[in-house]
C-alpha cells in the first residue's frame, strides 16, 4: 500500500495456484474490484492430486462457509484472489481477526459487504509436491467458531 500499486495479488508460494491464470485475473479486474482464482467454480472441482479426504474437507468448508456468512462466492477458503486497491483501503484491515482458512472468508465477507462483488475465474489446484500442508486442529475449530462470530459481527452491522 506504501508503494501505491493499485493491484494485489495472492498467491501460494508453492505453486499450487497457477501463475498462467494472473492475466486472465488481471484481465478481469477490470470489470471487478476482487477476482478469485476458484477450485470450484464450473462444472466440477478441479483440484489435482488431494487425497479424497482433504478434498471432501476443502468443498465442504467452503460450503459451510457460504452458509454462515451467506457469502456468494463457491470458493470461500481460497487462497489465490486479486485484490483493487480500492478494496483493501475500504475494509478495516486492522480489525482482521482471523488466521488460517478463516482469514480468507473474512477478507472476502468484509469487502463483500463493502459493496465490492466478487467474480470467480476457474483455476486448476494442483498439490505441492513438497512441504506439508499448514492446516492444523486449531486453524479448523477456529474457522468453524470465527465464521459465526462474522455473522453476527455482520448481522449488526459491525463488519
Amino acid at each position: 500500500m506504501k508503494r501505491d500499486y493499485g493491484l494485489f495479488l495472492e498467491m501460494d508460494a508453492d505453486l499450487s495456484h497457477p501463475p498462467d491464470r494472473i492475466p486472465a485475473m488481471v484481465e478481469a479486474s477490470r470489470a471487478h474490484p476482487v477476482v478469485i482464482g476458484s477450485r470450484y467454480v464450473g462444472r466440477r472441482v478441479n483440484v489435482v492430486n488431494w487425497p479424497i479426504t482433504r478434498l471432501i474437507v476443502s468443498v465442504f468448508g467452503s460450503i459451510y462457509a457460504r452458509a454462515v456468512t451467506r457469502l456468494p462466492v463457491m470458493d470461500a477458503t481460497g487462497g489465490f484472489n486479486l485484490w483493487k486497491r480500492e478494496v483493501l483501503e475500504a475494509i478495516p484491515l486492522d480489525r482482521i481477526e482471523s488466521n488460517g482458512y478463516a482469514f480468507q472468508v473474512e477478507l472476502k465477507l468484509r469487502a463483500w459487504r463493502k459493496g465490492f462483488h466478487p467474480v470467480e475465474l476457474p483455476i486448476v489446484f494442483t498439490e505441492r509436491e513438497t512441504g506439508e500442508s499448514k492446516m492444523s486442529k486449531r486453524i479448523a475449530v477456529e474457522a468453524v467458531w470465527k465464521l459465526w462470530k462474522l455473522r453476527i459481527m455482520d448481522l449488526f452491522g459491525r463488519l
